[in-house]
């Protein structure tokens, strides 16, 4: 603990204070006693005895689980964990450096046995911190650069598709609603909308790539810029299920009509989507199987911690139906 103090240039009654919470201290100081904790490894006595042991749970560190995506992939997993008797414990990371460190933070000071991550960007601090405390992670969704175990789907050749199929039917004025910058399955997904152009020789226009910061409202301002370009998009790619609610709220607004007046596809699809007018064309990820899946690479890492990496890829489905506006649409197909 003196360590902790010494690299946070605070006393070690306030490192005790913040990683007990018996005090209220400055959320400044809080952010420099975490950062210090994961600079040195620093874990309880304590916890680090009792981390020997198994206690059947198993932490998850993700964004905005109300997001159905998540909500899924979380179904997925209780649903394994529960056949094997282990608990799951829940920390909101928002999609926040800081705020994935201190919740990773949280869920080993619970003594969980693992931990799967969505994480927010670049891992590294939080990988290192749960490296030196002794718990394996398993990444989900959004692959880094460091060697753990990790799962989650084909983004670029997928969303490329998406981009080959409105070329099939004839537009070239295609545009894309991507998500937050830094997040690897947004960066993995703007590829794919640009190999896809590339390979049908349509001319890239930076002026089709909008950001819309993975959530409902800034997709829609999204949507509303491309609208008022002097050369509006015939086509739009939106990079995942919280933008394509934002897209359809700003196209409504706007008395756009999908397809009549615009083609949409999306990355992503709902258990309703069949359900829109007109049902949506998008790419299906596998959420269920992919949380069970995470689940097993994180059991098989509590059994045989010496295992090489695993890095499991799922290819997801192209789910062609109707907004795309070709007139064929059909549910299934993978994604080539």
């Amino acid at each position: 603990m003196s360590d902790v103090a010494r690299i946070a240039g605070v006393s070690v009654s306030t490192v005790s204070h913040v990683l007990n919470r018996t005090r209220t201290v400055a959320p400044d100081t809080v952010r420099l006693v975490h950062d210090a904790v994961a600079a040195c490894g620093y874990v309880p006595e304590k916890q680090a005895r009792q981390q020997r042991e198994e206690f059947g749970t198993i932490g998850l560190a993700m964004s905005a689980i109300s997001n159905p995506y998540f909500a899924d992939v979380v179904h997925g997993l209780d649903r394994r964990a529960t056949k094997e008797g282990y608990s799951l414990l829940l920390a909101e990371t928002h999609d926040d450096a800081d705020t994935e460190l201190r919740a990773v933070g949280e869920l080993l000071r619970r003594r969980v046995s693992a931990i799967v991550l969505a994480p927010s960007g670049d891992a590294a601090r939080t990988l290192s911190y749960a490296r030196q405390a002794g718990i394996p992670v398993t990444v989900l969704d959004r692959f880094v650069r460091e060697e753990v175990d990790q799962i989650g789907v084909e983004n670029i050749e997928s969303t490329a598709r998406l981009v080959d199929h409105l070329a099939e039917i004839g537009h070239t004025r295609i545009a894309m609603i991507s998500g937050r910058p830094g997040l690897a399955t947004s960066e993995e997904r703007v590829r794919g909308y640009r190999r896809g152009l590339e390979r049908n020789n349509i001319p890239r226009r930076d002026e089709y790539l909008v950001p819309g910061d993975s959530q409902a409202p800034p997709a829609q301002h999204a949507v509303t810029k491309l609208l008022h370009l002097s050369r509006p998009p015939t086509a739009l790619v939106v990079g995942n299920n919280q933008m394509t609610i934002g897209t359809m709220r700003g196209l409504r607004s706007a008395g756009i009509r999908v397809p009549d007046d615009i083609a949409l596809v999306a990355f992503d699809d709902f258990e309703w989507s069949d359900l829109f007018q007109p049902r949506l064309t998008a790419i299906a990820q596998p959420t269920l199987m992919i949380g069970e899946q995470a689940f097993e690479l994180a059991l098989s890492r509590i059994s045989h911690p010496d295992l090489p990496p695993r890095r499991v890829l799922i290819q997801p489905t192209f789910q062609h139906r109707d907004s795309c506006g070709c007139g064929s649409g059909e549910d299934g197909g993978s994604a080539r």
